[in-house]
């Protein structure tokens, strides 16, 4: 089994620069990780200050909206 495939930062940092397609795994594992960033967000204001790359963000903000309409 591919270990890479079952890690979320790993999958979404293969779809950032392009090893791997960019797909339904890519997008599920940066919608999962913003989650989870969202989640330590509210735990501490320790993690206030951390964000994904702008490309991370826009493949989340596609997703949202897509899931919106």
């Amino acid at each position: 089994m591919d270990s890479h495939r079952n890690n979320p930062v790993e999958v979404l940092r293969q779809g950032l620069v392009g090893s791997c397609e960019m797909n339904d795994d890519v997008v599920s594992a940066a919608v999962l990780l913003a989650g989870r960033l969202e989640a330590l967000k509210r735990t501490s204001p320790m993690f206030k200050a951390i964000s994904f790359s702008p490309e991370a963000e826009a493949i989340v903000e596609a997703e949202l909206a897509v899931a919106a309409n």
